[in-house]
């Protein structure tokens, strides 16, 4: 996966969370961020990892939202993968 491709993924991701006022408030309060903050952030690289972060927390999450993008569900960890900083991931 490209760059690009991570942060157009992750761009789709933020949209299907804020579809749903539940997920958006659940990203909102993870995240500290503000519904104001939300659209100028979209060219953050940082900020576009902090969503696959988010959507990789609840295993449930992530199903729904690859589903309702039409994304197999290892696609988060690769746009992860793919975005700066994201590569270097430990689960310790």
């Amino acid at each position: 996966m490209t760059r690009q491709s991570a942060e157009t993924f992750a761009a789709q991701v933020l949209a299907w969370l804020a579809d749903d006022n539940a997920r958006i408030t659940g990203f909102l309060s993870w995240s500290g961020e503000s519904p104001s903050t939300l659209a100028g952030r979209l060219t953050d690289p940082g900020f576009l990892l902090a969503v696959i972060e988010f959507l990789m927390t609840d295993e449930a999450l992530l199903i729904d939202a690859c589903a309702a993008l039409d994304y197999p569900p290892e696609t988060p960890l690769q746009a992860r993968s793919a975005l700066p900083g994201g590569a270097d991931f430990h689960w310790t």
